[in-house]
């Protein structure tokens, strides 16, 4: 089975958007070079990033997600980001009324069931799971094996915290990437087991 990574970009105190789940300028760091980080053109990297990045995004095939975050991008339209096969949604609700069957999202209650789901979709592929409270209750479930963080230069000083609401401490490796690219500074942490 492949690897179950939580990510996102974050600012340097912690928070994964503001507290009306506006990311305000964590994302500014993929426009803020002049390599297409995917084939739409719009999200431009600089090399180093695209070099870190696109090698990371090849390799998820299941993205976990809670429903807040589902609600907020309005599920993507059916569709999964950046090219992602699958998406399984943690919800203690039923999928939308009107919404695809077909689409690939499998929507489970709990998050060892969504780890499990997305385990077994995703093969030998990586597991990414979306930072805030889904992926901190993955966390302190101890089924995160690698922390990955886009940390950008910004405060927030509240809003919507990276690990969401994990109450207890979780040690971690000393970080075996730290990589600078434009207004970006990408880590990544193995989890202490």
């Amino acid at each position: 089975m492949g690897k179950v990574v939580m990510y996102s970009s974050v600012s340097v105190d912690g928070f994964v958007a503001d507290e009306n789940d506006q990311p305000g300028p964590l994302f500014d760091w993929l426009s803020s070079g002049d390599v297409p980080l995917d084939e739409s053109g719009e999200l431009k990297v600089s090399q180093t990033s695209y070099d870190y990045t696109r090698a990371y995004w090849d390799q998820i095939g299941v993205t976990i997600v809670g429903r807040h975050v589902f609600d907020l991008t309005d599920g993507w339209d059916g569709k999964p980001p950046s090219g992602i096969d699958h998406v399984v949604v943690v919800t203690h609700r039923p999928q939308p009324e009107g919404w695809d069957p077909e689409a690939p999202f499998h929507f489970v209650d709990g998050v060892e069931a969504a780890v499990a789901t997305a385990q077994e979709l995703a093969g030998d592929r990586m597991v990414e799971v979306a930072a805030g409270d889904v992926g901190g209750q993955v966390l302190a479930a101890g089924l995160i094996d690698e922390v990955r963080m886009d940390v950008v230069p910004v405060v927030f000083g509240s809003g919507k915290r990276y690990f969401g609401s994990v109450h207890a401490q979780h040690l971690l490796e000393d970080p075996d990437v730290v990589i600078r690219g434009n207004r970006v500074l990408h880590l990544r942490y193995r989890v202490r087991r």
